[in-house]
């Protein structure tokens, strides 16, 4: 396995717009493909995937209409969010971006920009079912699908770009890992530790700290326990799961699990090495699995056979890893069922653990990409089990 390394910098905005028009293209196409008639995306990742830039509108409807076939898109925003589209890369699109206000119906101005033919209507991940559902009654004997396949299909595969923004997420996550002995220790509280990493994730590039998951002792059998105020004993094994957005929009992801010395009257766990050493070799396991051609539930039988025959098999709750990009948790999912081919570009998690419940949790987390020859890894810190004084 190799780190990854940079492969071309960020797109001058004529570029972006060129690669905004193929993305559309390409939606416009797949929604063809499915038989759907227009693609309606609301705020969220897949309108910045699309249109370079997203802006909430709250319980207002914001919303991209992309015919199926030759495309034609438009965007329609509630007239008072219409400024924070000025200067993003639809203008550099020509998009027309049409306008709604408080007192009018959405839905109709909504309807008024479909295809006059338009009944299947394809609705992203992302827009609330009251505005699907608003959309749908809008339109006389519309049918209401689901465009998460497609757009799926085209957000899996990263381009050079993009994986240049995930390896620069993994290494300012990955400065952070290698700080952690500087706030964990005994007689703190989860919460305690979890305000410091908090700052550090800030301050290492990120815009905001999209979780931080402190789990000691018995709370790291959790998977998602987060924090709390239990205070950190010695001996206990601690799960640091962290990561959040960049500038860029792409997110990191990266979990270790240390141990806090003990200190003659309270000892680590006689199990706490052991299970360790199984998670790490599994993750290695997991990450070793990753090449092009390789069904995505095999990296996670890759990673379960350890764990499983060295008897902890039930212990093992979770999935093996998700895909992460502009969301955290996206396609594709490395779990069992899901006989996907991997190829190069996509980007995932690798993360193994094992969940003693009452006593302790362990993970270890990287994010890998797929190269042409095998897995690349946007994490490089230290997987040994490191012991905190």
């Amino acid at each position: 396995m190799s780190s990854a390394q940079p492969t071309g910098s960020a797109p001058a905005a004529d570029d972006l717009a060129g690669v905004l028009a193929d993305r559309l293209a390409r939606l416009a196409a797949e929604a063809e493909l499915a038989g759907a008639d227009v693609v309606l995306v609301g705020p969220g990742a897949d309108l910045h995937y699309f249109l370079g830039h997203s802006v909430g509108s709250h319980e207002r409807l914001t919303c991209l209409v992309l015919p199926a076939g030759d495309g034609g898109a438009q965007l329609l925003v509630p007239a008072l969010e219409r400024p924070g589209w000025a200067g993003s890369p639809v203008e550099q699109l020509g998009l027309p971006v049409i306008t709604w206000a408080d007192g009018q119906d959405p839905y109709r101005a909504l309807a008024d920009l479909l295809p006059p033919a338009a009944r299947v209507l394809a609705v992203d991940d992302h827009l609330p079912a009251v505005h699907a559902l608003g959309a749908g009654g809008a339109v006389p004997g519309s049918e209401l699908t689901l465009a998460g396949a497609a757009i799926a299909e085209l957000r899996m595969r990263k381009t050079a770009v993009e994986i240049d923004a995930l390896a620069a997420a993994g290494a300012a996550i990955d400065r952070v890992q290698r700080s952690i002995g500087r706030w964990l220790r005994a007689g703190r509280t989860e919460h305690e530790v979890a305000a410091d990493i908090a700052t550090a994730i800030v301050a290492e590039g990120h815009t905001r700290p999209d979780f931080v998951i402190v789990g000691s002792g018995p709370n790291g059998a959790s998977p998602h326990h987060e924090a709390s105020d239990r205070v950190i004993r010695p001996g206990d094994m601690v799960v640091i799961d962290i990561g959040g957005p960049m500038p860029s929009g792409y997110f990191s992801d990266c979990t270790r699990t240390y141990q806090v010395a003990g200190d003659g009257t309270a000892e680590p766990d006689p199990l706490a090495a052991e299970v360790y050493e199984i998670v790490r070799r599994a993750q290695q396991a997991g990450v070793a699995a990753v090449a092009p051609g390789v069904p995505a539930q095999e990296i996670d039988a890759a990673a379960r056979r350890i764990i499983t025959d060295a008897g902890y098999g039930e212990h093992f709750i979770t999935r093996t890893g998700h895909g992460i990009g502009l969301e955290v948790h996206e396609h594709p999912y490395i779990v069992t069922g899901n006989e996907l081919p991997l190829e190069p570009g996509m980007a995932f998690s690798v993360e193994p653990g094992i969940y003693l419940p009452g006593r302790f949790g362990v993970r270890i987390e990287d994010v890998v990409v797929v190269g042409a020859d095998g897995p690349l890894l946007m994490n490089r810190a230290p997987t040994e089990l490191v012991v905190l004084d």
